[in-house]
Order: structure tokens, then C-alpha cells, then sequence
């Protein structure tokens, strides 16, 4: 017997990378699962078995609920946590503390296993178009869809012939909108140069987009399709006079955070990236702005803790000395960062006086 799993691709990394993804031959449930118990222990029936399995899930819950915990030895334990964050020792906890249960595999249960297991390398799945990157050839950066620019994706795969009806290469909105792209430079297995076509979405803060391509292989063979793992976003115009024009937000109808104000350095407008990073040691949101180059100049970060008007400060030599931000949903905002960009989110600020 066997344990069987593929290679897949992770697109996140740089320079892509494939991860080992386990693929299960079955899936097994309570009335299975007491069939195999009773032919190893043929005391009493399958139904029998059955019960006392979902009996015993029943009284652990009620001894998590108690207050308590549940070991069993070699094997698995069973205890509760609480998601929350206290800012002194005697804070009530907050209103969206949730209770979480966490189940640890014993030290000999996992040894066992090990020790038994064998794999099997399977095939990769079936071909199909697979994105490992998108970057923005004018501005040099990744993940950005720019309306000025071209568009480079690379990958393995994505050869399609659009005027025959061999695939297509499309751009939707995560909130609206979507289009069938057709200003191609080059398309290639390897490669595909584009000057994007861009939809719009309801608001100017909903600037976050997907990209998939789609190519059929054989004249009589079936479509397949591959999307971009990561996010592509657009520039935002944004004024120093405040109003509602939204940042670093999603497909929502209001945005997460706001420009709310900020000082320039003797000129009428500016540049910026504006950063919402996760940090790796702490797991606090911080803000920072970055210049038009990765690896460039970076201002001083501001932690976010709540809701609230934040002052960003500029990197050096920046035309913009400082940036106010007001942030209207933390916990979207921090779980957005964490949860779909990996812990960083960017936006490009078209940032302007107003007057």
C-alpha cells in the first residue's frame, strides 16, 4: 500500500517553486470506518461500531465544553485557544474573541506513521496553462496591472491562438466586470506580452483583478484553463483633500482605509507605493511608503492596532513628505493582507494637491 501525491506548482514564491501535494486515494466516514473496526474486532456490529465512534465525539465536545481537556495516550489530544488580543492582563475580552479547538497527533501516533509510509510519486495533471508570474514591463514591478503599461506573464503552457478560437486570455474584476484580451505582442508556451484592456468595477477603490488564460492543445480537444494564483491591482488617483477615494480595499462597496490628507515637498503631485505588510515576529499591521522601485527607498513604518487617522511618513527624497491614512476596518484589512497577498499588499498612489 501506497500513499500517493504529486508535484504543484506554488506560484507565490520567487523563482516559482512546486510544493508535494498528497492525493487521496479514498475518503473514509463514520459507517466505513466502523466496517473496518468490526472486521479487526468482531464483538459486536457495524452499527454497534458506529455509535460508539460518534458517542465519542459527542462527550469529547462535552468535556472541551466543561473546561477540559482530552488525551488519549499515543494518539491524539484534544483542547481548546482563544483568538484574542488583550492590551492589559485584566482587558474583558473583546466582542469577535472566538474559541477555537486544536487537535495534536501524539508524538508516536506521527512516528508510526513515518515509519510506515510509503509514497508514491504520481504524474502531474493533466497539461494545462499554468501563470508563475505577472509583471508590469514599464513600471518593472510585479502584480501590477497597469493601464499605461504591458503586461508580461510567464509560465509554461500558454501558447493559444485567439483568432481561431484556440483559447483566450482574460482580465476580471474581483468585484466586476471582466475582458477578453486582444492587443498581443507575443504569445508563446513560455511567454505572453500584452497591453491590458481593463474593466471597469463600480468603484475606484475596487482596482483589485484576476488574470486566466485558456488554451485548447488539439483541433477537437477541450478547453483548459489556468489562473494567476496572486492578485494583479491598478494605480489609484488619489487627493490630498480627503473625500472617499479608497486604498489598499478589495471588492467591497466601501473601501478598508482612506487618504484623508498629507503634506507634499513644494510640488503639485507624487508618485508612491503605499505598503500593508503583516510582520513576521509580531503579527502586527504596519504602513509604510515605498518609491516606484522593489528594493528601493522605504519610509518609516506605522504600526495599526485599530481603527483610526494614521500619519505615513515619506522615504527620503520623496515628493511626499507624509501621508494621513485613515483606516475604517482593521480586521478586514489585516486578515485580507494575511489571508490573500501573504502577508503584503501594495498599492500605487497617484497622489495629487487637490487644489
Amino acid at each position: 500500500m501506497t500513499i500517493q501525491w504529486r508535484p504543484e506548482l506554488n506560484a507565490l514564491t520567487t523563482p516559482p517553486s512546486y510544493r508535494v501535494r498528497i492525493v487521496p486515494k479514498d475518503t473514509i466516514g463514520y459507517a466505513r470506518l466502523a466496517e473496518r473496526i468490526v472486521l479487526k474486532n468482531p464483538v459486536c456490529s457495524a452499527e454497534q461500531a458506529e455509535s460508539v465512534l460518534r458517542t465519542r465525539d459527542e462527550e469529547i465536545s462535552g468535556i472541551l465544553l466543561e473546561g477540559g481537556q482530552v488525551t488519549l495516550e499515543n494518539a491524539f489530544t484534544y483542547h481548546l485557544s482563544v483568538t484574542a488580543r488583550l492590551d492589559v492582563p485584566d482587558d474583558p475580552l473583546p466582542p469577535d474573541a472566538a474559541v477555537n479547538v486544536q487537535i495534536y497527533a501524539a508524538r508516536p501516533f506521527v512516528d508510526a506513521v513515518r515509519q510506515a509510509a510509503k509514497l508514491e510519486r504520481l504524474p502531474p495533471d493533466q497539461k494545462a496553462p499554468v501563470i508563475a508570474g505577472a509583471e508590469d514591463t514599464v513600471l518593472g514591478l510585479n502584480d501590477v496591472l497597469n493601464p499605461s503599461g504591458v503586461l508580461r506573464l510567464t509560465g509554461t503552457d500558454l501558447l493559444f491562438d485567439p483568432k481561431s478560437g484556440g483559447g483566450e486570455c482574460l482580465i476580471e474584476g474581483t468585484r466586476a466586470g471582466r475582458a477578453a484580451q486582444s492587443r498581443f505582442a507575443m504569445i508563446s508556451n513560455a511567454l505572453i506580452l500584452l497591453v491590458p484592456e481593463i474593466p471597469a468595477q463600480p468603484e475606484p477603490w475596487n482596482n483589485e483583478y484576476r488574470v486566466q488564460v485558456s488554451a485548447r492543445y488539439t483541433a477537437n480537444g477541450s478547453l483548459r484553463s489556468g489562473a494567476y494564483q496572486r492578485l494583479l491591482r491598478t494605480p489609484l488617483a488619489v487627493s490630498l483633500t480627503g473625500g472617499t477615494g479608497g486604498i489598499l480595499s478589495g471588492s467591497k462597496a466601501n473601501p478598508l482605509a482612506r487618504v484623508t490628507g498629507g503634506q507634499l515637498n513644494g510640488s503639485a503631485s507624487a508618485r508612491v507605493r503605499i505598503q500593508a505588510a503583516i510582520n513576521a515576529q509580531d503579527g502586527k499591521l504596519r504602513l509604510s511608503l515605498l518609491d516606484m522601485s522593489e528594493g528601493g527607498a522605504v519610509g518609516d513604518a506605522v504600526q495599526v492596532a485599530q481603527n483610526g487617522a494614521y500619519t505615513v511618513p515619506g522615504y527620503a527624497g520623496s515628493a511626499l513628505a507624509s501621508l494621513e491614512v485613515t483606516v475604517d476596518n482593521h480586521t478586514a484589512l489585516a486578515k485580507k493582507v494575511k489571508e490573500e497577498y501573504t502577508g503584503r499588499m501594495v498599492d500605487i498612489l497617484d497622489v495629487s494637491s487637490g487644489a
